[in-house]
């Protein structure tokens, strides 16, 4: 069985290069090299005002709020996304989420289909100094 505890995992802080409001803590749980055969999942924090980042991944994503409230934008679409909530992200379609709350929020996003994902950000990431990501190039 693979078992993961979300409150105790080893997170990477992230700050976008040119913009600073683009910062979150993350890291992969469960992907290709951790075992898995058709899924990956990401698990990231924002703190208050700050986004993920604009970006596109390679698989269809579900992210689930599990504290805080976001605001989504995907493709052409904006809401709002609170704790317990679910929203799709087609494979390839833009997207970017926004910390609207007073606290912490915390989100999972499970990819189906795949063990292997490639997220392509618009700005460049620090400190890898990139704009991908790649799980194949990961460790587990």
């Amino acid at each position: 069985m693979e078992k993961v505890n979300l409150n105790t995992l080893e997170l990477t802080e992230f700050t976008g290069k040119h913009n600073p409001t683009q910062h979150c803590r993350a890291t992969f749980p469960l992907f290709g090299a951790n075992g898995t055969q058709s899924i990956a999942t990401v698990y990231f924090e924002l703190d208050p005002g700050n986004v993920l980042g604009r970006h596109t991944d390679s698989a269809e994503e579900i992210l689930l709020v599990l504290d805080g409230t976001v605001e989504a934008e995907i493709g052409d679409e904006k809401g709002s996304l609170s704790k317990g909530e679910i929203a799709l992200v087609p494979k390839m379609v833009p997207h970017n989420l926004k910390n609207t709350g007073t606290g912490k929020a915390r989100v999972l996003g499970m990819f189906g289909g795949a063990n292997h994902i490639v997220a392509t950000f618009d700005e460049t990431w620090l400190p890898v100094d990139s704009n991908t990501v790649d799980t194949s190039k990961m460790a587990g």
